[in-house]
C-alpha cells in the first residue's frame, strides 16, 4: 500500500474512532447512572487485569480485555465517584441513564471500530441495566403524584407525612390534608430513614456542608446529622442522599407556614391520620387551661422579685462576711498585743527585784514601753463583745441569703413549668427502654442553630407483655372540643393496633398530673418499639428511627457532636454515638460509595444498607449528668 492510500484510509478511520469514543463514553454514563459499582466494578477490575496481561480469559469473555470495554467501564467508574461528591452530576446521571445507554449503543454500533462482540455486549449491558436495574431502583408508578391543594381554607399545618412508597408528602391541619406534592427521597444505599421526627431548624437559603456546598433552598431540618426537607430536582423516583426533596415552588410556598417542632412522619408505606379516642389520651382541665396564662405571668413576676431579693441578700451577706473577717483579724491582733504586754510586764516586775539601781532603771524603762500594749489589750473584752454581735449578724445574713437563693430556684422552677404549660407537650414511650420522655419547646434560640427543648421529665413506665412488639403509633391532639381535645392516630410500624398499644401502657399518675391538665392542641403521644435515636438531644424534640427499614441516608452520616462546657445548674440530655460498626468490605460494592475516613471511633461512613433487622446499635439516648452543658 502506498503512502497516499494509507493516509486516506487513516483519514476515513479517524471519524469512526471519534464516533466510537463518544459512544463508549455515553455507554459509561449509562452504566454509572443505572447500576453503580456493584455491577460494573468487578468487570472493570477484570478488564484492567486482562488488558495488562495479568489475567487470561475464556473466549466468551475475551471482549472484557478490549480497549472499548476498558474505556467504557473506566468512564462509568469515574462518573460514579464524581456523582457521589457532586449532587448536580448525580441528578444528571439519573436523568440521562436510559437515553445515554441507547444512544451510546447506537453510535458505537455504527462506528464498528473494535469489532461486533465487544460493541454488542457493552451496548446491551448498558441498555438492559438502564431499563431493568434502573427501573427497579426508581420504582415508577402508573400515576405519579402531583401537587395538590385542598379545596377549602387551610389552617396551620400540624404534621407532615412522607410516603417513601408513593414518593409523596402530605401536610395536614386539624381538619385533614391541606397540601400534597411529589418528593424524591433517598436512593438505594442512601435511603431516607422511616420514623418520627420534628422540624428543628429552618433556613431559607441553605447550602450543604456535606455535598460540595449544594443548594438546598427552603430547608427544614429534622435531624442535626443532615436529614431535611428542602427544594430540589425531582426525577420521578428516589434519588437524594437521604433528604426529602420537594418541588422548588412548593418548598418556598410552604416555608413560612411551618414551625419549629412541627411533627414530620416518614413512613415506608402510605399512612394517614385517622380520628381516634382512648381513655389514656390527655384530657385537659378547662379551668387549668384558662388560668395558665395568668399563672405563668404571676409566677414570672414572682420569679423576678425572688431573683432580685436573692441578689440583694447575697450582696448584704457578702458585705457582712467582709466585715466579720476584718473584725476577726482585729481580735487576733488584740489578743497578740495582750499576750505580748503581759509577757513584757512580767519581765519588768521580775527585773525590779534586782539589787542594782541600773537593773531597776532598765526594768522601769521596759514597764513604760509595755504600757501602750497593755492599754490596747484592755480593749480586747470590749472588742469581743462588739465583734460577737457583728458575727451573729453576718451569720444571719448568710442564712437569709441561702433561703433567698432557695426560694429563687423554687419560684424560677415553678415559673418555668408554668410557662412550659402554655406550650404543646410531646411524650415518647419506648418499649425498648421502658421509659417515658417529655419534651416542650422553650423557644430559646441557640447560637449553634435551632431552639432548646425542655427535657426535665424522664421516668420508667410499665408495659404489659414487654417482649411483645407494640408498633409505632403517633397520637396527635389536633383541636379543642367541648370535653377536651380531638385526637388522631397514625401508625407506621405494625405491632399491636393503636388501641391495644395504649391499653398495655401504665403511665405514672404524678406525670399525668403534671402535663395532662394543661395539654393543648398540637400535643402528641408517641408509642414505639424503638429507643430514641442518638440524634435526640437538647436541640430536638424526638428522633425515632425504625430499625426494620433501610437507613442508608441516616447511618452513613456523622453523629451530632456535642461541645461540652461547664455550667453547674443545667441538666441537658444528649445522644450517645455508640456502635457504628463496619463490615470491612461492603462499602466497596455499593451505589454512591464513600471512602472511609481515618477516624475509627466515629466510623463516619459505614456501608449503605438495603435492609436492616431490628438492631439497636447506635440508637440509644442517654441524659447527660447534671453539672455540664453543651
Amino acid at each position: 500500500m502506498n503512502g497516499s492510500a494509507w493516509a486516506g484510509r487513516e483519514r476515513r478511520k479517524g471519524p469512526r474512532v471519534a464516533e466510537a469514543l463518544e459512544g463508549l463514553a455515553l455507554l459509561g454514563v449509562g452504566l454509572a447512572a443505572a447500576t453503580g459499582f456493584r455491577i460494573f466494578l468487578p468487570m472493570l477490575i477484570v478488564s484492567v487485569a486482562a488488558h495488562t496481561g495479568h489475567l487470561s480469559l475464556d473466549e466468551r469473555f475475551a471482549w472484557l480485555a478490549t480497549s472499548s470495554a476498558l474505556i467504557t467501564l473506566s468512564v462509568a467508574a469515574f462518573l460514579e465517584i464524581l456523582a457521589y461528591y457532586v449532587p448536580l452530576v448525580n441528578n444528571l446521571l439519573d436523568t440521562l441513564a436510559t437515553p445515554a445507554s441507547l444512544v451510546g449503543g447506537t453510535v458505537v454500533s455504527v462506528a464498528r471500530c473494535w469489532g461486533p462482540p465487544t460493541i454488542v455486549t457493552l451496548a446491551a449491558m448498558a441498555a438492559l441495566t438502564a431499563l431493568t436495574a434502573g427501573a427497579a431502583a426508581r420504582q415508577p408508578r402508573p400515576a405519579p403524584p402531583t401537587e395538590a391543594t385542598a379545596p377549602r381554607e387551610a389552617g396551620e399545618p400540624i404534621m407532615a407525612i412522607v410516603s417513601i412508597k408513593s414518593q409523596r408528602v402530605t401536610f395536614y391541619d386539624a381538619d385533614g390534608w391541606i397540601l400534597r406534592a411529589p418528593v424524591s427521597t433517598g436512593t438505594t444505599g442512601r435511603e431516607t430513614p422511616a420514623g418520627v421526627f420534628a422540624v428543628i431548624e429552618k433556613d431559607k437559603d441553605h447550602h450543604s456542608t456535606l455535598y460540595d456546598d449544594a443548594w438546598m433552598p427552603n430547608m427544614q431540618r429534622i435531624t442535626w446529622n443532615g436529614i431535611a426537607l428542602h427544594g430540589g430536582p425531582l426525577p420521578g423516583y428516589a434519588a437524594s442522599h437521604g433528604c426529602v426533596r420537594m418541588p422548588y415552588g412548593f418548598a418556598e410556598k410552604l416555608f413560612d407556614k411551618t414551625w419549629i417542632g412541627m411533627r414530620v412522619i416518614i413512613s415506608a408505606n402510605d399512612a394517614a391520620p385517622v380520628e381516634f379516642s382512648h381513655p389514656a389520651l390527655f384530657v385537659p382541665n378547662a379551668e387549668a387551661v384558662a388560668a395558665a396564662p395568668a399563672r405563668a405571668e404571676t409566677l414570672a413576676r414572682e420569679a423576678a422579685e425572688a431573683a432580685k431579693t436573692a441578689d440583694e441578700a447575697e450582696k448584704t451577706a457578702a458585705t457582712a462576711a467582709r466585715e466579720a473577717a476584718s473584725l476577726t483579724a482585729a481580735l487576733r491582733k488584740l489578743e497578740w498585743l495582750k499576750k505580748s504586754a503581759n509577757a513584757e510586764l512580767a519581765f519588768a516586775d521580775k527585773a525590779l527585784a534586782a539589787k542594782t539601781d541600773q537593773a531597776k532603771a532598765r526594768a522601769e524603762d521596759l514597764k513604760q514601753k509595755a504600757a501602750p500594749k497593755a492599754e490596747a489589750a484592755t480593749q480586747l473584752d470590749t472588742a469581743k463583745a462588739d465583734a460577737k454581735s457583728k458575727l451573729d449578724a453576718a451569720a444571719t445574713t448568710k442564712v437569709a441569703a441561702k433561703a433567698a437563693e432557695t426560694k429563687k430556684a423554687d419560684v424560677a422552677k415553678a415559673a418555668s413549668e408554668a410557662k412550659l404549660a402554655l406550650e404543646p407537650v410531646s411524650v415518647y414511650i419506648s418499649r425498648a427502654t421502658k421509659k417515658l420522655y417529655v419534651r416542650r419547646n422553650t423557644h430559646k434560640p441557640r447560637p449553634d442553630g435551632g431552639e432548646v427543648f425542655d427535657a426535665s421529665i424522664e421516668v420508667p413506665v410499665t408495659i404489659r407483655n414487654p417482649d411483645k412488639p407494640i408498633g409505632t403509633h403517633v397520637f396527635t391532639a389536633v383541636a379543642r372540643t367541648d370535653t377536651g381535645l380531638r385526637w388522631t392516630a397514625v401508625t407506621i410500624d405494625n405491632g399491636d393496633d393503636a388501641r391495644d398499644a395504649l391499653d398495655r401502657i401504665s403511665v405514672p399518675q404524678d406525670v399525668l398530673d403534671r402535663i395532662a391538665p394543661t395539654a393543648l392542641p398540637r400535643s402528641s403521644i408517641i408509642v414505639s418499639d424503638e429507643p430514641l435515636s442518638r440524634e435526640t438531644n437538647y436541640r430536638t424534640e424526638f428522633v425515632a428511627v425504625l430499625n426494620n427499614q433501610p437507613q442508608g441516608g441516616f447511618i452513613t452520616r456523622r453523629p451530632t457532636i456535642e461541645v461540652i462546657t461547664r455550667r453547674p445548674t443545667i441538666k441537658v440530655p444528649v445522644a450517645s454515638g455508640d456502635s457504628w460498626g463496619n463490615n470491612g468490605f461492603g462499602f466497596f460494592f455499593q451505589r454512591n460509595w464513600q471512602p472511609q475516613s481515618g477516624n475509627s471511633f466515629f466510623q463516619a461512613n459505614p456501608p449503605p444498607q438495603t435492609g436492616n433487622p431490628r438492631q439497636r446499635g447506635g440508637q440509644y439516648y442517654q441524659p447527660m449528668q447534671q453539672g455540664w452543658r453543651w
